[in-house]
């Protein structure tokens, strides 16, 4: 082809140099995205590395709940077994004293039947002794008033004879037996 005309040549130049100006623009650019790309993997990297550490931190603290979780279950098991145990012990303790309370009430039961039983014995006893004794009383102060009655006609006249003997005698002293 022939050459251009220089208005088309101007033109060229110029579109050169906007060819120029954009290849400049385009490098610019595409090293500011080289830039921006770089700065964005560095900032990917901090944050895998941050992820990685809260992964690595996360998997630690729940590598230590698992831990605390595990050592909190062993001791309650260790403590429900103990409890376990004193309950079992307190259960066997509370059935010996029931039975030691039940042997103690039936033996006391029994004492107090064994009383009552002595006791009911030893009343009609002594209501028997009271009985025969009141007999043998009346008995004895029947005998007694009957030897007085016996007596008494003898003791009359032994009491009127010794009464006149002794006034009497007061005569014989002189004195009067109705002044004393």
């Amino acid at each position: 082809m022939p050459p251009k005309t220089k208005e088309k040549g101007v033109k060229a130049g110029s579109q050169k140099k906007k060819k120029n100006a954009g290849a400049a623009l385009r490098r610019d650019e595409a090293r500011r995205a080289k830039a921006s790309e770089n700065q964005l993997k560095q900032r990917l990297q901090g944050l895998e590395a941050e992820l990685e550490g809260a992964r690595s931190e996360g998997k630690a603290i729940y590598a230590e709940m698992s831990r605390q979780c595990r050592a909190l279950q062993e001791e309650m098991e260790t403590r429900s077994r103990r409890l376990e145990e004193e309950v079992r012990g307190l259960r066997e303790q509370l059935e010996m004293c029931q039975k030691e309370a039940e042997a103690a009430r039936r033996e006391a039961e029994e004492v107090l039947g064994e009383r009552d039983q002595t006791l009911a014995q030893l009343r009609a006893h002594v209501a028997d002794m009271e009985a025969k004794y009141e007999e043998i009383l009346h008995g004895s102060l029947d005998g007694l008033l009957a030897k007085l009655r016996a007596v008494k006609p003898q003791w009359d006249r032994d009491v009127l004879r010794l009464h006149a003997r002794h006034k009497e005698q007061l005569r014989q002293f002189g004195l009067n037996p109705l002044d004393l």
